[in-house]
């Protein structure tokens, strides 16, 4: 049975001699009753003590002091709430700055027993490789492009994304399907293959004239006499076929215009083709040239024959690539490309001796890469022998026994699954760095959400990742892998990863009868451009490195012709999209006018404020609301009790009647009926049933606005540090493979605080996430007493 205080109780201390507390034991007595406990009481009891417990929230029903600074529980939401200015509400007195920060400095002394010098990193369960980890692994190992979603379940997600340790199980039928792949998968890029002539390919644009003339081959008039060609280094002489490939252009119909060409090789003719009017897409001849070590050069002259006849169009020959196959005896042989990614040198040797040593070496160099840390010995023995053992089937080659002991690589749980070794992994209390080798994993899978390339897997073999950090980020941000992280971060943050197959009925939402015509305004090209926009958005501010504020701010957007057009904005050419200046009058600007943003938050048939005001909390603000109640009636029955006609605005006043869901939906609904100007397809509109539609709003923490431009930048401006806090938070949930805690406060002030100092840079946040606890160390697992 709980004991309930007076407030004047905690100033007693008699109380804390009572339960034989020192001075310097949990809280200081002087500290909670002269300056906490007053805080608690001016702020806070006339809601949530005395007998009030607005929000199903008491602050004074604990059975002593110990029990009440121990509760966790109790603590955080008052923590989370006062940092946020969720608490007290706006209507009510607001604690200066200097007595927030005392008492959320109090709470994580006293209660959270953090240590900002010394971040506590959490712990994280193994992780097994999520699909697109595994497909861009696969990719990168082996330049395979694996069919994921054909072969593989969706994953399960926690936190929002899909890298949290704890929901990345496998189950016995997931083993198979891993299995299974691994078999396809090497079937397709390890196997026997023959050794062949060479071909060396020279597009036709690389086939130019002499300065000053600017002419290549892919554009030569049969009319304007000219010569075109190339230098080549050849390293094995002897005789080789020039295969040209070739077409003529400029005229759909007959005509009479022809031209001849020359090819020469070293100032000798080799060939020659007589040109004219052809309608095939490509035509190919061959002609045979001896070419000698060293430089050669080839060129090819055309001379015009015969003029077009008055009513003919001119022609125009394109050349489109050359190809030297040879030398033709067979003396220099080479495997196709794909072949040297395992096979490296080559052919394997006769010998068996050798023949064994070049299989650990090609087996070493694809487990350490498949692995993300060196191989150990007794490991690679296994390896080796399977190969040897497959290697003695009956038509068995060497190739097949390097592709039997593949399959084991990438079925293994040490390719599955991202393991990071530890001294003591069982001692809560024990923390570590994490070793270089899993550092450069963690960095490789958190920014391109694959493996280590050859440079990290080095440094860190050498122990000198670490001290190359900043270096190395920077140099992977650059890379154009790490376009996945904008893909997968963004794409589940922001939900863009939803918007080309969510379920949205144009029909009922245009007012368009017809399906294909409804389709055609609203289908899958604008969604696509849509999805693009906003990762393309998010894409620039990083490789840019502006601020992250310039997502709710920019004057600007990435557009193609077929969205512009949706949107309403003028002279935007061609489906690639590119960088648009916004209007002053397009209504666009910023990230909460996006297509992708309102189209995920939106009903298949109409608007959803409530969704959409959730999306702003959880997102942006990082302050989701509770779930709703149950039996909470639908939106659609709050309207049948109403007028006919009437507004979102109107149909949500109805629907919050009840006084339990009234608080959360004065957090949610101002947020979601300022996007109200854009129906269920993001398309913008000024009325609602023949009503103007009304945007103004007001937030929990106080701040007015009128539209969604002027809400824009509230968050931009007064809430910008509730922002950051969130991002950094989601940031380092979809990094570390965990959701963040009380503890991780300290990590994620720090990031904030450099984010505040630089300017909210993208790029500061990113090396704050890199350079934090959670993201270089790790404690052990087992109970802890956080």
């Amino acid at each position: 049975m709980s004991v309930l205080f007076p407030r004047t109780f905690f100033r007693q201390p008699s109380f804390f001699l009572s339960l034989g507390l020192l001075p310097c034991a949990w809280v200081p007595a002087a500290d909670f009753s002269r300056e906490i406990e007053p805080l608690l009481s001016e702020y806070c009891y006339d809601c949530h003590a005395d007998g009030s417990a607005k929000g199903d929230f008491a602050m004074d029903d604990h059975g002593s002091v110990k029990e009440l600074v121990s509760d966790l529980r109790h603590w955080v939401p008052i923590w989370e709430n006062l940092r946020s200015h969720l608490m007290p509400p706006a209507n009510k007195p607001q604690p200066s700055d200097a007595e927030r920060a005392t008492l959320a400095r109090w709470i994580e002394q006293e209660v959270f027993k953090l240590d900002h010098e010394n971040p506590d990193p959490g712990r994280v369960t193994i992780r097994r490789l999520n699909r697109e980890e595994y497909r861009h692994t696969i990719s990168d190992l082996l330049g395979v492009d694996f069919d994921v979603e054909e072969a593989l379940p969706a994953d399960d997600t926690g936190y929002g994304f899909d890298t949290i340790g704890d929901v990345l199980t496998i189950s016995p039928m997931l083993m198979e399907k891993y299995l299974e792949a691994a078999r396809d998968i090497v079937s397709q890029c390890i196997k026997p293959q023959e050794a062949k002539i060479p071909f060396i390919t020279i597009e036709g644009d690389k086939l130019t004239a002499q300065a000053p003339a600017k002419k290549n081959g892919k554009w030569l008039p049969f009319s304007q006499r000219a010569e075109v060609g190339t230098r080549r280094i050849i390293e094995h002489p002897g005789e080789y076929r020039l295969h040209v490939e070739y077409r003529t252009v400029g005229s759909q119909e007959a005509s009479d215009h022809t031209a001849s060409l020359k090819v020469q090789v070293n100032g000798e003719q080799v060939g020659g083709q007589n040109l004219g009017w052809d309608n095939r897409k490509s035509i190919t001849f061959i002609a045979k040239a001896p070419l000698n070590e060293g430089e050669n050069v080839i060129t090819f002259a055309i001379e015009e024959e015969s003029p077009p006849g008055a009513e003919d169009k001119p022609l125009i020959l394109n050349l489109l690539k050359v190809s030297l196959e040879g030398p033709m005896d067979g003396s220099h042989k080479v495997f196709p490309k794909d072949y040297y990614r395992t096979f490296y040198k080559g052919a394997p040797p006769h010998d068996p001796k050798n023949r064994t040593a070049y299989a650990r070496e090609i087996l070493r160099r694809l487990a350490t890469q498949a692995f993300r840390r060196p191989v150990d010995e007794p490991t690679l023995d296994r390896l080796v022998n399977l190969a040897a053992l497959a290697e003695k089937a009956p038509k068995a080659r060497f190739e097949d026994g390097i592709a039997h002991a593949a399959t084991a690589i990438l079925a293994s749980p040490r390719f599955l699954f991202r393991a990071e070794t530890q001294p003591e992994p069982d001692n809560p209390g024990k923390i570590v760095p994490i070793d270089e080798h899993a550092l450069a994993s963690r960095l490789s899978y958190f920014l391109w959400s694959s493996l280590p390339d050859s440079e990290l897997t080095e440094l860190a073999g050498r122990r000198e990742l670490r001290a190359n950090l900043a270096e190395q980020v920077d140099r992977m941000l650059a890379d154009p892998k790490a376009e996945r992280l904008v893909e997968n971060f963004v794409g589940q943050w922001l939900q863009t990863r939803d918007v080309e197959g969510l379920n949205i009925d144009p029909r009922r939402v245009l007012g368009i009868k017809d399906l294909n015509q409804a389709f055609k305004v609203f289908g899958g090209r604008q969604r696509r451009a849509m999805r693009l926009e906003t990762e393309m958005l998010f894409g620039y501010l990083l490789k840019e490195n502006r601020s992250a504020l310039e997502l709710f701010t920019a004057d600007y957007t990435f557009l193609n012709e077929s969205l512009a057009k949706y949107y309403g904005i003028p002279d935007v050419k061609g489906e690639t999209m590119q960088r648009v200046s916004l209007p002053k009058d397009s209504h666009r600007g910023g990230i909460l006018t996006h297509g992708s943003l309102l189209v995920v938050t939106s009903n298949p048939t109409r608007t959803s404020p409530v969704k959409r005001g959730l999306f702003v909390l959880d997102n942006f603000l990082g302050t989701p609301a509770p779930p709703a109640p149950p039996n909470v009636p639908t939106l659609e029955e709050a309207k049948k009790a109403g007028k006919k006609d009437m507004t979102m605005r109107e149909a949500m006043i109805l629907h919050r009647e009840k006084p339990l869901c009234a608080s959360c939906h004065a957090r949610m609904d101002p947020l979601g009926l300022a996007l109200e100007n854009f129906n269920a397809v993001g398309m913008y509109r000024a009325e609602e049933n023949g009503q103007p539609i009304d945007t103004a709003g007001k937030l929990i923490t106080g701040e007015s606005f009128q539209t969604v431009e002027q809400l824009s930048q509230i968050l931009a401006t007064s809430r910008h540090t509730d922002f950051y806090r969130c991002l950094a938070s989601k940031m380092l949930t979809y990094a570390i493979g965990r959701g963040t805690e009380y503890y991780d406060a300290p990590t994620i002030d720090r990031i904030v605080a450099d984010l505040e100092k630089n300017g909210g840079k993208l790029r500061t946040l990113i090396h704050g996430i890199v350079n934090s606890a959670p993201f270089q160390k790790r404690r052990g697992d087992g109970s802890h007493s956080h």
